[in-house]
Protein backbone atom coordinates (compact mmCIF):
# COMPACT_ATOMS: atom_id res chain seq x y z
CA UNK A 1 0.00 0.00 0.00
CA UNK A 2 0.93 3.63 -0.31
CA UNK A 3 1.34 3.99 3.39
CA UNK A 4 3.81 0.87 3.11
CA UNK A 5 5.72 3.46 0.79
CA UNK A 6 5.53 6.42 3.23
CA UNK A 7 6.78 3.81 6.10
CA UNK A 8 9.71 2.77 4.50
CA UNK A 9 10.67 6.83 2.80
CA UNK A 10 10.12 7.90 6.67
CA UNK A 11 12.52 5.48 7.72
CA UNK A 12 14.92 5.52 4.88
CA UNK A 13 14.99 9.72 5.74
CA UNK A 14 16.02 9.29 9.56
CA UNK A 15 18.71 7.56 8.58
CA UNK A 16 19.91 9.67 6.09
CA UNK A 17 21.66 12.95 6.52
CA UNK A 18 19.97 16.05 7.95
CA UNK A 19 20.59 18.29 5.14
CA UNK A 20 20.39 18.60 1.70
CA UNK A 21 23.42 16.60 0.27
CA UNK A 22 20.15 13.73 0.52
CA UNK A 23 20.44 14.11 -3.42
CA UNK A 24 17.78 14.79 -5.40
CA UNK A 25 18.45 11.14 -7.14
CA UNK A 26 17.99 9.72 -3.23
CA UNK A 27 14.77 11.30 -3.07
CA UNK A 28 13.76 9.32 -6.52
CA UNK A 29 14.96 6.27 -5.50
CA UNK A 30 13.90 6.27 -1.64
CA UNK A 31 10.37 8.30 -2.42
CA UNK A 32 8.76 7.46 -5.75
CA UNK A 33 10.04 3.84 -6.46
CA UNK A 34 8.31 2.51 -3.87
CA UNK A 35 5.11 4.50 -4.27
CA UNK A 36 4.74 3.11 -7.54
CA UNK A 37 5.65 -0.16 -6.54
CA UNK A 38 3.51 -0.50 -3.49
CA UNK A 39 0.42 1.88 -4.17
CA UNK A 40 -1.14 -1.17 -6.54
CA UNK A 41 -0.86 -3.68 -3.79
CA UNK A 42 -4.10 -4.51 -2.00
CA UNK A 43 -6.70 -1.36 -0.85
CA UNK A 44 -7.92 -1.52 2.19
CA UNK A 45 -12.02 -1.98 2.47
CA UNK A 46 -14.34 0.39 4.59
CA UNK A 47 -17.81 -0.69 5.46
CA UNK A 48 -18.41 3.23 4.88
CA UNK A 49 -21.47 3.21 2.52
CA UNK A 50 -24.86 4.77 3.62
CA UNK A 51 -27.61 1.74 4.14
CA UNK A 52 -28.87 0.78 1.16
CA UNK A 53 -33.09 0.97 0.70
CA UNK A 54 -34.44 0.34 -2.89
CA UNK A 55 -37.60 2.08 -1.42
CA UNK A 56 -36.16 5.47 -0.09
CA UNK A 57 -34.49 8.96 -0.47
CA UNK A 58 -32.65 10.60 2.25
CA UNK A 59 -32.34 14.18 2.84
CA UNK A 60 -29.99 15.48 5.74
CA UNK A 61 -30.90 18.62 6.93
CA UNK A 62 -27.55 19.96 9.70
CA UNK A 63 -30.02 21.63 12.84
CA UNK A 64 -26.69 22.86 14.85
CA UNK A 65 -24.05 21.61 16.87
CA UNK A 66 -24.93 19.66 20.31
CA UNK A 67 -23.96 17.02 21.74
CA UNK A 68 -19.96 16.48 21.62
CA UNK A 69 -20.04 19.43 19.31
CA UNK A 70 -21.82 16.44 17.09
CA UNK A 71 -24.94 17.49 14.87
CA UNK A 72 -28.19 15.66 14.66
CA UNK A 73 -29.97 15.32 11.69
CA UNK A 74 -33.11 15.29 9.79
CA UNK A 75 -33.42 11.80 8.10
CA UNK A 76 -36.96 12.27 5.29
CA UNK A 77 -37.65 8.77 3.99
CA UNK A 78 -40.60 8.30 2.12
CA UNK A 79 -41.39 4.07 1.75
CA UNK A 80 -43.16 4.70 -2.15
CA UNK A 81 -46.21 5.48 -0.77
CA UNK A 82 -47.45 9.33 0.10
CA UNK A 83 -46.81 9.09 3.84
CA UNK A 84 -43.05 9.26 5.31
CA UNK A 85 -41.70 9.29 8.20
CA UNK A 86 -38.87 11.72 9.66
CA UNK A 87 -36.15 10.21 11.60
CA UNK A 88 -33.26 11.47 13.73
CA UNK A 89 -29.94 11.29 12.38
CA UNK A 90 -27.27 11.77 15.23
CA UNK A 91 -23.43 10.82 13.67
CA UNK A 92 -21.26 8.80 16.42
CA UNK A 93 -17.53 8.88 16.12
CA UNK A 94 -17.92 5.84 14.25
CA UNK A 95 -19.29 7.66 11.29
CA UNK A 96 -16.83 9.79 11.55
CA UNK A 97 -13.98 7.38 11.63
CA UNK A 98 -15.93 6.23 8.25
CA UNK A 99 -15.49 9.44 6.97
CA UNK A 100 -11.71 9.68 7.97
CA UNK A 101 -10.92 5.99 6.32
CA UNK A 102 -12.82 7.45 2.85
CA UNK A 103 -9.97 10.52 2.76
CA UNK A 104 -7.50 8.72 3.48
CA UNK A 105 -8.10 5.93 1.09
CA UNK A 106 -8.06 8.59 -2.14
CA UNK A 107 -5.39 10.07 -0.97
CA UNK A 108 -2.90 8.98 -3.11
CA UNK A 109 -5.17 7.69 -6.21
CA UNK A 110 -3.60 9.85 -8.34
CA UNK A 111 0.03 9.24 -7.90
CA UNK A 112 0.48 12.44 -10.92
CA UNK A 113 -1.29 15.14 -8.56
CA UNK A 114 1.71 16.94 -7.39
CA UNK A 115 4.36 14.49 -5.10
CA UNK A 116 1.75 11.78 -5.60
CA UNK A 117 -0.56 13.04 -2.69
CA UNK A 118 -3.77 15.13 -2.09
CA UNK A 119 -2.52 15.23 1.62
CA UNK A 120 -0.28 18.58 1.29
CA UNK A 121 -3.33 20.75 -0.29
CA UNK A 122 -5.51 19.03 2.05
CA UNK A 123 -3.50 20.61 4.98
CA UNK A 124 -3.63 23.42 3.44
CA UNK A 125 -7.18 23.79 2.94
CA UNK A 126 -7.90 23.46 6.45
CA UNK A 127 -5.21 25.83 7.14
CA UNK A 128 -6.71 28.90 5.05
CA UNK A 129 -10.07 28.16 6.80
CA UNK A 130 -9.09 28.54 9.87
CA UNK A 131 -6.52 31.41 9.65
CA UNK A 132 -9.39 33.99 8.78
CA UNK A 133 -10.06 33.69 12.51
CA UNK A 134 -9.88 37.57 14.02
CA UNK A 135 -10.34 37.23 17.84
CA UNK A 136 -11.47 40.94 18.15
CA UNK A 137 -14.76 40.81 16.06
CA UNK A 138 -14.77 37.48 16.30
CA UNK A 139 -15.39 36.81 12.73
CA UNK A 140 -13.72 34.04 10.77
CA UNK A 141 -12.37 30.86 11.20
CA UNK A 142 -13.46 27.16 10.58
CA UNK A 143 -16.79 27.88 11.43
CA UNK A 144 -19.04 28.52 8.22
CA UNK A 145 -16.55 27.21 4.84
CA UNK A 146 -17.28 30.53 3.08
CA UNK A 147 -14.41 29.62 0.53
CA UNK A 148 -17.14 27.75 -0.80
CA UNK A 149 -18.12 31.49 -2.60
CA UNK A 150 -16.54 34.56 -4.26
CA UNK A 151 -15.25 36.77 -3.26
CA UNK A 152 -13.07 34.02 -0.76
CA UNK A 153 -12.60 31.56 -3.33
CA UNK A 154 -10.91 33.78 -5.47
CA UNK A 155 -8.31 35.81 -2.91
CA UNK A 156 -4.96 34.95 -4.09
CA UNK A 157 -3.51 33.49 -1.10
CA UNK A 158 -6.29 30.77 -1.45
CA UNK A 159 -5.36 30.00 -5.48
CA UNK A 160 -5.16 26.31 -6.11
CA UNK A 161 -7.17 25.21 -3.40
CA UNK A 162 -10.27 24.62 -5.91
CA UNK A 163 -8.39 20.87 -5.72
CA UNK A 164 -8.57 20.52 -2.80
CA UNK A 165 -12.12 21.30 -2.39
CA UNK A 166 -12.85 19.34 -5.35
CA UNK A 167 -11.35 16.33 -3.80
CA UNK A 168 -13.47 16.53 -0.83
CA UNK A 169 -16.79 17.10 -2.66
CA UNK A 170 -17.46 13.24 -3.58
CA UNK A 171 -16.97 12.58 0.18
CA UNK A 172 -19.26 15.31 1.40
CA UNK A 173 -21.61 13.09 -1.57
CA UNK A 174 -21.16 10.10 -0.01
CA UNK A 175 -21.33 11.23 3.95
CA UNK A 176 -24.23 14.61 3.10
CA UNK A 177 -24.56 14.58 7.08
CA UNK A 178 -21.19 16.40 7.31
CA UNK A 179 -20.94 19.79 6.97
CA UNK A 180 -18.30 21.28 4.86
CA UNK A 181 -17.04 23.22 7.73
CA UNK A 182 -16.80 19.86 9.45
CA UNK A 183 -15.09 17.84 6.41
CA UNK A 184 -12.33 20.14 5.69
CA UNK A 185 -11.41 20.29 9.02
CA UNK A 186 -11.00 16.43 9.07
CA UNK A 187 -9.41 16.82 5.85
CA UNK A 188 -7.01 18.41 7.14
CA UNK A 189 -6.87 16.16 10.24
CA UNK A 190 -6.66 13.24 8.40
CA UNK A 191 -3.53 14.54 6.07
CA UNK A 192 -1.12 15.19 9.11
CA UNK A 193 -1.88 11.93 10.23
CA UNK A 194 -1.87 10.09 6.58
CA UNK A 195 1.97 11.78 6.63
CA UNK A 196 2.96 10.59 9.49
CA UNK A 197 2.58 13.37 11.73
CA UNK A 198 1.40 13.45 15.11
CA UNK A 199 -2.49 12.53 16.39
CA UNK A 200 -4.48 15.54 16.19
CA UNK A 201 -7.42 15.55 18.74
CA UNK A 202 -11.05 16.34 16.66
CA UNK A 203 -14.41 17.43 18.28
CA UNK A 204 -17.38 18.25 15.20
CA UNK A 205 -19.63 20.58 15.48
CA UNK A 206 -18.73 23.10 12.74
CA UNK A 207 -22.02 24.92 10.95
CA UNK A 208 -21.83 26.12 6.92
CA UNK A 209 -22.50 29.57 6.48
CA UNK A 210 -23.99 31.63 3.39
CA UNK A 211 -21.36 34.87 1.53
CA UNK A 212 -22.11 37.02 3.64
CA UNK A 213 -19.94 35.40 6.27
CA UNK A 214 -16.96 35.66 3.75
CA UNK A 215 -13.96 37.28 5.52
CA UNK A 216 -12.05 40.18 3.60
CA UNK A 217 -8.87 39.36 1.76
CA UNK A 218 -5.28 40.19 3.33
CA UNK A 219 -6.18 38.10 6.66
CA UNK A 220 -3.49 34.85 5.66
CA UNK A 221 -0.11 35.23 5.49
CA UNK A 222 2.14 37.27 2.54
CA UNK A 223 5.11 35.09 1.95
CA UNK A 224 6.65 37.94 0.49
CA UNK A 225 6.94 39.50 4.22
CA UNK A 226 9.20 39.37 6.82
CA UNK A 227 9.08 39.16 10.69
CA UNK A 228 6.53 42.29 11.66
CA UNK A 229 3.62 40.67 9.01
CA UNK A 230 4.19 37.33 10.80
CA UNK A 231 3.46 38.78 13.91
CA UNK A 232 0.46 40.81 12.55
CA UNK A 233 -1.25 38.33 10.62
CA UNK A 234 -0.77 35.56 13.83
CA UNK A 235 -1.12 38.14 16.83
CA UNK A 236 -4.72 38.35 15.23
CA UNK A 237 -5.45 35.19 15.45
CA UNK A 238 -4.14 34.59 18.79
CA UNK A 239 -0.67 33.22 19.10
CA UNK A 240 2.28 34.19 20.24
CA UNK A 241 6.09 33.71 18.68
CA UNK A 242 6.51 30.01 19.90
CA UNK A 243 3.13 28.61 17.83
CA UNK A 244 4.16 30.73 14.80
CA UNK A 245 7.34 28.85 14.63
CA UNK A 246 5.47 25.35 15.37
CA UNK A 247 2.79 26.40 12.60
CA UNK A 248 5.55 27.47 10.60
CA UNK A 249 6.71 23.59 10.19
CA UNK A 250 3.69 22.52 8.55
CA UNK A 251 6.20 23.50 5.34
CA UNK A 252 8.06 20.23 5.36
CA UNK A 253 5.17 19.26 3.15
CA UNK A 254 3.82 20.06 0.00
CA UNK A 255 5.13 22.42 -2.82
CA UNK A 256 4.54 26.06 -4.16
CA UNK A 257 3.23 26.35 -7.69
CA UNK A 258 4.32 29.58 -9.74
CA UNK A 259 1.09 29.37 -11.48
CA UNK A 260 -0.80 29.49 -8.09
CA UNK A 261 1.21 32.11 -5.37
CA UNK A 262 3.93 32.49 -8.00
CA UNK A 263 6.75 30.84 -5.99
CA UNK A 264 8.09 27.46 -7.17
CA UNK A 265 9.04 24.10 -5.63
CA UNK A 266 9.29 22.37 -2.56
CA UNK A 267 10.79 23.17 1.09
CA UNK A 268 12.18 19.64 1.71
CA UNK A 269 12.88 16.35 -0.26
CA UNK A 270 9.95 14.78 1.36
CA UNK A 271 7.35 16.66 0.57
CA UNK A 272 4.71 13.50 1.49
CA UNK A 273 6.43 13.15 4.99
CA UNK A 274 6.02 15.00 7.93
CA UNK A 275 9.53 15.59 9.75
CA UNK A 276 11.55 18.94 11.64
CA UNK A 277 13.42 18.36 8.21
CA UNK A 278 12.22 21.92 7.38
CA UNK A 279 13.79 23.35 10.52
CA UNK A 280 17.34 21.60 10.04
CA UNK A 281 17.47 22.58 6.34
CA UNK A 282 16.78 26.11 7.43
CA UNK A 283 19.90 26.10 9.99
CA UNK A 284 22.27 23.61 8.45
CA UNK A 285 21.68 24.71 4.89
CA UNK A 286 23.16 27.96 2.82
CA UNK A 287 20.52 29.45 0.93
CA UNK A 288 20.45 32.21 -1.30
CA UNK A 289 18.71 34.57 -3.62
CA UNK A 290 17.27 32.15 -6.52
CA UNK A 291 17.93 34.03 -10.30
CA UNK A 292 14.92 34.06 -12.25
CA UNK A 293 11.68 35.78 -13.11
CA UNK A 294 8.91 35.24 -10.71
CA UNK A 295 9.11 36.83 -6.87
CA UNK A 296 11.35 36.67 -4.50
CA UNK A 297 12.75 33.44 -3.01
CA UNK A 298 15.58 31.49 -1.49
CA UNK A 299 17.10 28.36 -3.33
CA UNK A 300 19.42 26.02 -1.51
CA UNK A 301 23.25 25.98 -2.40
CA UNK A 302 23.88 22.41 -2.71
CA UNK A 303 21.15 21.02 -5.59
CA UNK A 304 19.13 24.53 -6.31
CA UNK A 305 15.99 22.26 -6.48
CA UNK A 306 14.59 23.86 -2.82
CA UNK A 307 13.35 26.69 -1.90
CA UNK A 308 12.58 29.33 0.94
CA UNK A 309 9.94 31.87 1.43
CA UNK A 310 10.94 35.14 2.80
CA UNK A 311 9.13 35.02 5.56
CA UNK A 312 10.48 31.31 6.31
CA UNK A 313 14.05 33.01 6.11
CA UNK A 314 12.32 35.19 9.01
CA UNK A 315 12.13 33.03 11.53
CA UNK A 316 16.15 32.66 11.26
CA UNK A 317 16.92 35.79 11.13
CA UNK A 318 14.77 36.67 14.15
CA UNK A 319 15.86 36.20 17.93
CA UNK A 320 12.84 35.56 18.99
CA UNK A 321 11.87 33.02 16.34
CA UNK A 322 14.97 31.72 15.72
CA UNK A 323 15.56 29.90 19.18
CA UNK A 324 12.55 27.66 18.83
CA UNK A 325 13.70 27.07 14.79
CA UNK A 326 17.00 26.07 16.70
CA UNK A 327 15.19 23.52 19.18
CA UNK A 328 12.61 22.31 16.61
CA UNK A 329 15.64 21.08 14.45
CA UNK A 330 17.17 19.26 17.21
CA UNK A 331 14.11 17.85 18.46
CA UNK A 332 11.22 15.78 16.08
CA UNK A 333 9.42 14.59 18.68
CA UNK A 334 9.29 18.41 20.76
CA UNK A 335 7.97 19.62 17.12
CA UNK A 336 5.46 17.25 16.70
CA UNK A 337 4.07 17.61 20.41
CA UNK A 338 3.67 21.69 19.79
CA UNK A 339 2.66 21.58 16.03
CA UNK A 340 0.04 19.24 17.39
CA UNK A 341 -0.98 21.68 19.86
CA UNK A 342 -1.06 24.26 17.54
CA UNK A 343 -2.79 22.86 14.37
CA UNK A 344 -5.37 21.79 17.11
CA UNK A 345 -5.90 25.54 18.26
CA UNK A 346 -5.97 27.13 14.58
CA UNK A 347 -8.39 24.60 13.23
CA UNK A 348 -11.03 25.34 16.44
CA UNK A 349 -10.58 29.32 15.71
CA UNK A 350 -14.03 30.86 15.51
CA UNK A 351 -16.08 27.40 16.09
CA UNK A 352 -18.18 27.69 19.25
CA UNK A 353 -18.23 24.67 20.54
CA UNK A 354 -20.29 23.57 23.74
CA UNK A 355 -18.51 24.81 26.73
CA UNK A 356 -16.73 21.37 28.60
CA UNK A 357 -16.43 19.51 25.30
CA UNK A 358 -13.02 20.11 24.77
CA UNK A 359 -12.51 17.15 27.12
CA UNK A 360 -14.27 15.07 24.64
CA UNK A 361 -12.38 15.31 21.62
CA UNK A 362 -11.90 12.20 19.42
CA UNK A 363 -8.79 10.96 17.99
CA UNK A 364 -8.58 9.03 14.77
CA UNK A 365 -6.77 6.24 13.87
CA UNK A 366 -4.79 6.14 10.96
CA UNK A 367 -5.14 3.82 7.81
CA UNK A 368 -0.78 3.01 8.28
CA UNK A 369 -1.44 1.75 12.07
CA UNK A 370 -3.86 -1.19 10.99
Amino acid sequence: MASTARTFARAAFKSSPSTSAFKTSTRNTAFALPRQTLRQQARRAYSSEAPKSSSSTGIYLGVGALALGAGYYFYSQSSGSSASETKVFTPTFEDYQKVYNEIAERLEEKHDYDDGSYGPVLLRLAWHASGTYDKETGTGGSNGATMRFAPESDHGANAGLVAARDFLEPVKQKFPWITYSDLWILGGVCAVQEMHGPIIPYRPGRTDKDMSACTPDGRLPDASQGNKHLRDIFYRMGFNDQEIVALSGAHALGRCHSNRSGFEGPWTFSPTILTNEFFKLLVNEKWNWKKWNGPKQYEDKTTKTLMMLPTDMALVTDKSFRQWVDKYAKDEELFFKDFAAVILKLFELGVPFAEGTEQSRWTFKPTHHS
